[in-house]
């Protein structure tokens, strides 16, 4: 009999040729500045653990005492039973972390952004969205059913035009322009108060996804929108607790009917299981980290610029970063596989990323640094640079 799935061996010998098969590493360590894989000890530069408290020992121990409180497992979605307090009061922490009235929250960021945008457009409407938004973007944006518009990276003056001739023919329809405000792969900030500009004009909502910005960038670690004091302008932020905030899940903040609204229509929250209760314990303590050590954001933001001056003194093309994030760029696939093996063998962890991530001659290693790097781990990291260097 003929297996119907004959054809895997086929598609992953077509991943192996283009250098494009990923495989799962498995770290025998927490998501400390050093790592042990397959028993060696490595940098990490891979991780967006940002803040470097995703193993604090105030975090591990709000888990541990929620766990022992009100178990591991919720039970169910928080609309039938799996709701405890303290969802209510990150809910709350997370909407003043934002300047915003509530919040709401997700599993994940993934289904924060899904659940998001397909609650607020339907197949009436459009959606527009850069081109370099994360892929949780994109599948939301497909799964609204919404006609969506793709923009140019950061180009108001194209999103203008787009938005313009849109709403010609659909005066009465919901637009919604959507953008990570640092965007993930490339590192850099969006354009925010611009697009305000553009969405106020033509009446769209405007939602700024704040995942790889929540912790790291603004006043405090509040993110892109506060660092552009937008609070009164964006009315949908989204953002994610898995990375700066060393936990797990997602959450959108905003005025209490948008909440509300998502509450009673976003199916991924309403038909989700509940957040674990330690989770959200882990992240209340690292929120209390956040003010009470204000200077972690500021401290991993001068990391990764020194990290790019240094790699831009050894020949290679690193973007400046906005935030944690500093992209190494190379070009084709097999080059940056290469040079992350090579970088492996010399005790630094840093992943090659390639299409469909990234577009095709666009490949790079996504160095991230952490708050808790020392001066001797970025040194180390240099050196085996330099070793491979151009």
């Amino acid at each position: 009999m003929t297996d119907p799935l004959d054809f895997l061996d086929e598609e992953l010998a077509g991943l192996d040729a283009a250098s494009l098969r990923r495989r799962v590493r498995s770290l025998s360590s927490a998501q400390d500045p050093e790592v042990v894989l397959d028993g060696r000890r490595l940098v990490l530069l891979a991780s967006n653990n940002y803040l470097g408290l995703a193993n604090h020992p105030r975090v591990v121990a709000a888990a541990k005492q929620a766990a022992d409180e009100w178990g591991v497992g919720a039970g169910s979605a928080r609309l039938i039973s799996g709701g405890v307090t303290l969802h209510d009061e990150l809910e709350r922490r997370l909407a003043e972390l934002k300047g915003q009235a509530d919040a709401v929250l997700f599993s994940s960021g993934y289904l924060a952004n899904l659940g998001t945008i397909s609650a607020l457009v339907g197949p009436a409407d459009a959606v527009f969205s850069d081109e370099l938004n994360h892929a949780s973007i994109i599948d939301g944006c497909r799964l609204s059913r919404a006609g969506v518009h793709v923009y140019p990276h950061r180009d108001v003056d194209q999103l203008e035009k787009l938005l313009s001739d849109w709403r010609r023919d659909h005066a009465g329809d919901r637009a919604l322009v959507v953008t990570d405000s640092v965007f993930s792969m490339d590192g850099d900030l969006a354009p925010l108060p611009d697009l305000a500009d553009v969405c106020e004009a033509y009446r769209a909502i405007l939602m700024v996804d704040e995942a790889h910005a929540t912790g790291v960038v603004g006043p405090e670690g509040r993110g892109a929108v506060a660092h552009f004091r937008m609070e009164d302008r964006v009315p949908v932020v989204m953002g994610t607790l898995s990375k700066a905030l060393g936990s797990a899940g997602g959450f959108v903040a905003g005025s209490a009917s948008l909440c509300d609204y998502l509450r009673n229509r976003a199916r991924a929250f309403i038909f989700d299981t509940a957040m674990p209760a330690p989770v959200a314990a882990a992240a209340l303590a690292a929120l209390d980290l956040l003010t009470l050590e204000p200077g972690r954001p500021e401290r991993v933001r001068d990391r990764a610029l020194r990290l790019h001056d240094e790699l831009r003194l050894l020949g290679y093309e690193a973007l400046a970063p906005d935030a944690a994030v500093v992209p190494v760029m190379v070009g084709e696939a097999q080059v940056a596989v290469d040079l992350a093996a090579r970088l492996l063998d010399l005790g630094v962890l840093v992943p090659a990323i390639r299409p469909p991530t990234v577009a095709p001659g666009t490949s790079r290693l996504r160095c991230t640094v952490m708050a808790s790097h020392t001066d001797d781990h970025l040194r180390r990291a240099v050196d085996a640079f330099a070793a491979c260097a151009p």
